[in-house]
């Protein structure tokens, strides 16, 4: 059997000036993933350093996008997948080494879509209290940090991400799927980089996660959401 035909999962990871990031999580990923069965498709947004460079040294796909907008860069990454699994990780996050045989094996209990809990790459406890609650399966809790794994065929019907949304693309999805399909919090953590925490105080980002998905249940337009969400909090790629 070739290889193209074997592969289960497709890894997609958006980018936007992601240097210092890239090339540990990829490495990560290869060093973890199983031979034949898994591709890697870094979906960068024109990038102004070296990540697309670096990301090119290795066994993966670059595909450049003309949006920088999360969710057009992982819907165009989605059409060119080979995996009948969907796996979105954000450039600053590292699954967990079990990746593939955790996502194969709840998939096979019958989950259509899941992800992981989360911890911060910081000793903060504030942070900590973050992190346990994402133990929980309600929407509140739930964000691109633990990534997300979803069956193509069912991502396909749905229509992928919405693109009108700049922030919250991953809780609009969720939250379309959260009542007729079934969804699973694996009980292990990926490890998140606390930096949006350098230029922020705890309460501030906290705050203005609140703000937001108060305001996205609400309905308000993705693009109210966008503007507040850049007003309320400093952005590490942007300072």
């Amino acid at each position: 059997m070739s290889t193209e035909k074997q592969i289960r999962i497709t890894v997609i990871i958006p980018t936007l000036n992601e240097s210092e990031q890239i090339g540990n999580l990829i490495k990560h990923l290869l060093d973890t993933h199983q031979e034949g069965l898994v591709e890697i498709i870094v979906s960068d947004a024109a990038s102004k350093d070296d990540t697309a460079k670096i990301a090119a040294t290795y066994d993966v796909k670059v595909l450049q996008t003309k949006k920088a907008s999360r969710a057009h860069q992982m819907n165009e990454a989605a059409r060119l997948a080979k995996g009948d699994i969907l796996y979105f990780v954000h450039a600053d996050v590292l699954p967990p080494s079990t990746y593939f045989q955790d996502i194969l094996k709840y998939r096979d209990q019958g989950y259509d879509f899941g992800c992981y809990r989360f911890k911060f790459d910081s000793r903060n406890p504030l942070l900590a209290v973050n992190s346990f609650f994402t133990r929980f399966k309600v929407l509140w809790c739930r964000g691109g940090d633990q990534t997300l794994f979803i069956k193509k065929e069912l991502f396909q019907k749905q229509g992928g991400f919405n693109e009108a949304y700049i922030v919250m693309e991953d809780f609009d999805l969720i939250k379309r799927l959260w009542k007729d399909h079934d969804f699973i919090v694996m009980p292990k953590s990926t490890l998140v980089s606390a930096r949006k925490y350098d230029n922020n105080s705890y309460w501030q980002v906290n705050m203005a996660n609140l703000k937001l998905f108060r305001l996205f249940m609400k309905g308000e337009k993705p693009e109210i959401l966008q503007n507040m969400y850049y007003k309320l909090i400093k952005h590490p790629k942007d300072i």
